[in-house]
Order: C-alpha cells, then structure tokens, then sequence
C-alpha cells in the first residue's frame, strides 16, 4: 500500500519555522506502507522558513470555495500558494495511487478535523486545511498526526 505523508512528519525540516515535527508513530507505517513525503506549502512555492499563516474566514473548504483566504500573521494573502500545493499533492496522491494520507495537525494546509482560527492566537476551530479539503473531496481518506 502506498500512502502520501507530510515531510515534516518523517523528519524533513519544512515547517514554516524551519523545523521538523518527526512523529514516530507515522514513520511506524513503512512497516506496512510504502510512505510518498509531500510539503504542500513548499510544493506551492513558500520558502522555509516563512511567516506563519492561517485561514481568515472559514477551513480548506471555503478556500477552495473562494470564499475564505489564508493569511499570514503580517497580512499578506497566500491563498494561491495553498491551492497551488494542494493540488501538487493530489497529483502525487493520485499519481502514486495513494487512497489514504497522513498530513500534520492543525496546520492551515494540512489540518484534519481542527486548524487554527485564523486569529493568531492559537486557538483551534473545527475544520480542514486546504489541502485535507481537497483530499477528501476527491475520496482520498485523511488522518492527522
């Protein structure tokens, strides 16, 4: 089984601070996975490392809908970034016929089920990042670590 996994997941340094959030419970699945590393936010154009940034005005689905931005802490819209890598990693989902995707918690790309609220204070709000909402609207089951 082949399955698509936030970079950052596995160790790489791509997070928006330059870090890493290396979780041992998803490198756990090349046990029985053949494990596809995606960056949806370097894959969309965004250096590392790079300013903060959160949905303004709703989840994933709402970007995608045109009807929410995602922002960072200083103002600046990068929405097409977001929507940029969220189709590069659709593509290497579809590409790699991976029907199952483990992405990072509560990231504005990659969030499953709680992202960040778009206030910069940390507080979290039910919702999808851009990416998960893609994902799943083309039947690709997410989870998050």
């Amino acid at each position: 089984m082949k399955v698509a996994i936030s970079a950052c997941l596995l160790g790489v340094r791509c997070r928006y601070d330059g870090g890493a959030s290396r979780n041992e419970a998803a490198i756990k699945h090349k046990e029985t996975s053949e494990l596809i590393p995606v960056c949806p936010e370097e894959a969309g154009g965004l250096p590392t490392p790079r300013p903060p940034a959160e949905i303004v005005g709703g989840d994933g689905d709402d970007v995608l809908n045109g009807k929410a931005k995602v922002m960072t802490a200083e103002g600046i819209d990068v929405t097409d970034a977001y929507l940029k890598g969220a189709h590069h990693a659709l593509q290497v989902a579809q590409s790699n016929g991976a029907t199952h995707v483990i992405l990072k918690a509560k990231s504005p790309s990659c969030g499953c089920g709680d992202i960040y609220d778009g206030t910069f204070s940390g507080t979290l709000t039910t919702g999808d990042g851009v990416t998960t909402a893609l994902l799943k609207r083309h039947g690709i089951t997410v989870t998050s670590m």
